[in-house]
């Protein structure tokens, strides 16, 4: 399933969108597997999740099932009990494979109120020439320090007409090719300002656009469901329910 983080939805932490996902599971009636076990658990698993404070357009999760449903169903019904914000946008049936592995890039877009268009131009070309930029990010490990420069992919900046009088807007995008430790956005930016001292006056706008397994002549996600429907379309899927009712 691919939904969608938006508007104020974009501060909510990854266990509250879980506990409303599991509400909205259980409101729409959908017949969610559970695991074995002393305390069993909705068998809801998500990949490749957006950092708090993040929109996004393309996250992901499974939903195990006990019986084969149809996913258009699952869909409108599961959309409906969400609150607005969180918008789901896709449901397959899955057919091959794990999802988490097709998620090998993500393409982000930074909007930076207020910041100079041509110290953005001058930062990202600093940046791209760089043969490595080294950053330090507090994570579950401890302070990390690593190369912010591997895992960018494509890096371009522009600027846009202002919204508010006076104000210029500066635009990032990046596809950012996932890595262990990975590499996020803000990585990105703190690069930029060791690398050509240009920081946003204001914090970013920041939403994924798109993540899924990286095209080898575009250089962009392609969308990671596309591999079931494609099975679908090939004529070359089980019937119903012998693979496992996923969703």
């Amino acid at each position: 399933m691919r939904y969608a983080k938006r508007g104020r939805l974009r501060f909510t932490s990854h266990r509250d969108i879980s506990r409303a996902v599991e509400r909205a599971v259980r409101r729409a009636g959908i017949p969610v597997a559970f695991s074995a076990g002393f305390s069993p658990h909705p068998k809801i698993s998500y990949a490749g999740a957006a950092p708090t404070g993040v929109a996004s357009e393309a996250e992901y999760l499974e939903l195990g099932l006990t019986e084969p449903c149809d996913p258009d169903r699952i869909r409108a019904e599961l959309d409906a009990s969400l609150p607005p914000g969180l918008d789901v946008i896709d449901v397959v049936e899955a057919r091959s494979g794990a999802l988490a592995d097709r998620l090998e890039g993500s393409a982000w877009e930074l909007r930076l109120p207020g910041a100079d268009a041509e110290l953005a131009r001058v930062a990202v070309e600093k940046f791209l020439t760089a043969g490595t930029v080294e950053v330090e990010r507090l994570t579950k490990k401890g302070m990390r320090r690593f190369d912010a420069r591997e895992a960018v992919l494509t890096l371009a900046s522009e600027g846009t007409a202002a919204q508010v009088p006076g104000q210029s807007c500066v635009i990032l995008r990046m596809v950012v090719r996932h890595m262990t430790p990975a590499v996020r956005p803000d990585d990105v930016l703190t690069g930029l300002r060791l690398v050509a001292d240009f920081a946003p006056p204001v914090p970013p706008e920041v939403t994924r656009l798109a993540q899924g397994p990286l095209d080898a002549v575009s250089g962009e996600p392609a969308d990671p469901l596309d591999l079931d429907r494609d099975t679908m379309r090939g004529g070359e899927a089980e019937p119903a329910g012998a693979h496992g009712a996923g969703q």
